[in-house]
């Protein structure tokens, strides 16, 4: 895919991006290599490939899921400015 430099800045202008009209036909070159890249690895076949979530097929190791910490609600909202049934109160700050 070759891109012009009204490509560019197009592609500038919806980024937000402000960039020097100088470097435009260098972002247009490099640009269009690497969508000539993406191109060329969406031609190659991968229906016999099955899809794999890490690509070592690495297993994570679980622990046990256990509570290692002691309640401590009321020692913390004791130094709390506000609290009410447990809660923390905070100020409002929408309207």
């Amino acid at each position: 895919m070759s891109l012009n430099e009204q490509d560019i800045e197009k592609i500038a202008w919806l980024a937000r991006l402000e960039i020097d009209q100088t470097d435009c036909p260098k972002y247009a070159r490099e640009l269009s290599q690497m969508l000539d890249l993406v191109e060329q690895l969406n031609q190659i076949d991968t229906s016999n490939i099955e899809a794999m979530a890490h690509p070592t097929d690495a297993v994570q190791r679980l622990r046990e899921d256990v509570v290692t910490e002691e309640n401590q609600r009321e020692k913390f909202q004791s130094i709390a400015p506000l609290s009410e049934d447990g809660l923390y109160l905070v100020p409002r700050v929408i309207e």
